[in-house]
């Protein structure tokens, strides 16, 4: 899984990279970056951690996600400023938008206006697919002089008809309602805004407790951080990031909550394999049957597939063991069918 983080120059973008990511790119409060920087970040699960503790394994492997921090967008410039090349091979975006007043670093608009930010990076995103879908119908013209086919045809429509006029309208396609058939034609355009999108509000120290980020849609999740404690935070040790989460009446650190939504913005979930040798986290979507699942972590598992023997992780926390589980009968045997639900600790049989 990898998202593209982008925004407006000075959000906060780098630095969120940075953490969550534990990077040290440069964040030179007065000069911003030109360059597009990739690393991948480890997703805190409670769940895995506490299955580690129990089977203290040799190898403790969570999920990842790749993060993509691209530099810093202007306005009326998306195309040029946009790196467009690695924003459309991502499956999400992460929008980073301002929420925090620092005289000494002026907005490029002029003022703090987080929804106004919002909708200038989706302005930029649509001009973006304007200029694709634009350049593609041009051709698919060109073609239809000697006739096109079937297929062709139906594109020609899809574009000309609804794509089209939805960013005229100034709306994201992520926004409009496709057949499933539909959807699939338009992956091969990786339209930027189709993209699903997780709105960062990034708001000032004394803010981030009681700050509201907002509605949240299908397609568009928002969560609120401060950027700048959230690095602090990543810096301490446990106990000293309770007892300052603790001062600030949070919960957990934020970056956990843009971890836990850049997941389910793709509906994916995580289900483990456990043993003596290694803990470990399988990112899934949602809904994925069990030998499509052993496939994930090996192709001779799902080829070889017989039967999945699944437990809760809640259950071999409390029992202690798959063997105790087993006794107990609340290790089932589950065939290729099996939706495998978030958090289900499996054991794949299978013979190749």
């Amino acid at each position: 899984m990898q998202l593209g983080i982008l925004g407006l120059a000075k959000a906060g973008k780098t630095l969120l990279f940075n953490t969550l990511t534990a990077s040290e790119k440069d964040t030179d409060k007065f000069s911003a970056s030109k360059k597009t920087h990739l690393a991948t970040a480890r997703v805190p699960d409670p769940r895995l951690e506490r299955l580690r503790d129990l089977y203290n394994p040799k190898r403790y492997v969570p999920a990842t996600v790749d993060y993509i921090d691209i530099p810093g967008i202007q306005k009326g410039e998306g195309s040029q400023s946009l790196d467009l090349a690695q924003l459309r091979t991502v499956d999400a975006l992460v929008h980073v938008v301002r929420a925090f007043e620092d005289p000494e670093l002026p907005h490029p608009e002029g003022s703090v206006n987080p929804e106004r930010d919002i909708a200038t990076i989706d302005l930029e995103l649509i001009y973006a697919d304007h200029e694709l879908v634009e350049r593609r119908l041009a051709r698919l013209a060109k073609s239809a002089k000697g006739g096109l086919s079937p297929d062709e045809a139906h594109e020609q429509r899809l574009l000309a008809e609804v794509i089209l006029p939805t960013l005229e309208q100034e709306t994201p396609i992520r926004e409009v309602e496709l057949s499933a058939d539909d959807e699939k034609r338009l992956r091969g355009y990786q339209l930027l805004s189709a993209k699903p999108i997780l709105i960062v509000i990034n708001v000032a120290e004394e803010d981030v407790a009681t700050a509201e980020p907002g509605e949240s849609g299908s397609q568009s999740h928002r969560v609120t951080i401060s950027a700048p404690i959230e690095k602090e935070i990543s810096q301490l040790s446990p106990e000293e990031q309770r007892e300052f989460l603790d001062d600030l009446g949070l919960e957990e650190p934020s970056l956990n909550r843009v971890l836990r939504a850049s997941f389910e913005l793709l509906g994916l979930i995580a289900f483990f394999t456990v043993g003596e040798d290694e803990v470990r986290a399988w990112t899934i979507r949602r809904g994925t049957r069990a030998r499509e699942a052993a496939g994930v972590i090996h192709s001779d598992l799902a080829r070889g597939f017989i039967r999945a023997e699944v437990v809760s992780w809640e259950d071999l926390l409390d029992l202690g063991s798959l063997a105790s589980a087993r006794d107990k009968g609340l290790l089932r045997l589950e065939g290729k069918d099996y939706e495998i639900a978030d958090g289900d600790v499996t054991h794949v049989r299978f013979n190749v």
